[in-house]
């Protein structure tokens, strides 16, 4: 992606984000507090991290 693709693209997101309704943002947000977290994202940052440490024993 080059640079003006990627400003466009940040201000395509950004402009959303500041068009959308209070509500609906805080809706959102709840919404996100109660769903539970996805434990491929959650452990992503563990999984290289345990591998560093078993190659570095070795």
């Amino acid at each position: 992606m080059s640079g003006n693709e990627y400003v466009k693209f940040m201000t395509e997101q950004f402009t959303a984000y500041i068009d959308t309704p209070a509500e609906e943002k805080k809706l959102r947000r709840t919404q996100n507090k109660t769903e539970p977290p996805v434990y491929s994202t959650k452990w992503l940052g563990v999984l290289p991290f345990a591998f560093k440490l078993l190659f570095k024993k070795t």
